[in-house]
């Protein structure tokens, strides 16, 4: 390797790990507090969390900047997720921290399986957590629910809450595989819970099936929901359609 780039890989390090994150998490809160968030079936969420047993936030990628802040609200509880390991990941692990979140790297991509027993670990060792998940993973394909998370309600004896998040006045990020929709300042951004679904603890792969395509079908569908009341629209079908 050249020196050039045996000197940038330090200083790139470096801006990750301690320049970059204190100033995104600064500029994420004062994003996140312009928001006016108006919940739909709020008490889903509530009962849930009250109820003793660990919750298991479910959503999709694609609104993952509405929902993070949500999360972090008084009153929503503790929260850990899973986070990538690539580059743009040990940014948004930083920031995540930073906002009161507890951090596992790993992604559909690279270190999944692990990263998901060390979240199972946390929630077992202190009830008091609850986990949370972007459904369809860190490469997608978009909408399209993965198995994980209803491995991790097996495992927790948790209850899966999907949740949806919309907010009319968005950037939509077209490049990106899961089309980030990125709220802007001061925007009125709609929060819609389902009813939480049960997961029980033996599961045969019939009935893991059964249950990936109900979330999958309830976050669709709630997400038609928020996008109808904030009036956000997107040409593209928030499912990607079969390879």
């Amino acid at each position: 390797m050249a020196p050039s780039k045996r000197r940038r890989k330090p200083v790139r390090r470096f801006l990750l790990q301690h320049v970059l994150p204190p100033i995104a998490t600064a500029l994420y809160r004062m994003l996140g507090r312009s928001w006016r968030y108006v919940e739909v079936r709020r008490h889903a969420m509530s009962d849930a969390l009250a109820s003793g047993r660990p919750v298991v936030g479910a959503f999709l990628h694609a609104r993952t900047f509405q929902i993070l802040h949500y999360y972090t609200l008084p009153g929503n509880g503790r929260w850990v997720l899973m986070c990538s390991k690539s580059r743009d990941g040990e940014l948004m692990s930083q920031v995540e921290e930073r906002l009161g979140y507890k951090v596992v790297r790993g992604s559909s991509g690279e270190g999944g399986a692990r990263a998901l027993v060390g979240m199972i670990q946390t929630v077992k060792k202190d009830p008091g957590w609850a986990s949370c998940l972007a459904v369809d993973g860190s490469r997608g394909p978009r909408g399209v629910a993965q198995a994980g998370i209803i491995t991790l309600a097996q495992k927790t004896g948790g209850l899966l809450v999907p949740c949806a998040a919309s907010a009319r006045a968005s950037l939509v990020y077209r490049w990106s595989w899961d089309r980030t929709a990125f709220p802007l300042p001061f925007a009125r951004v709609h929060v819609v819970f389902g009813e939480p679904i049960e997961v029980p603890a033996k599961l045969d792969p019939d009935e893991t099936e059964r249950i990936r395509q109900e979330l999958e079908r309830a976050l669709l569908e709630l997400h038609g929901e928020a996008d109808g009341l904030s009036g956000f629209r997107d040409e593209v079908p928030l499912r990607a359609a079969p390879a």
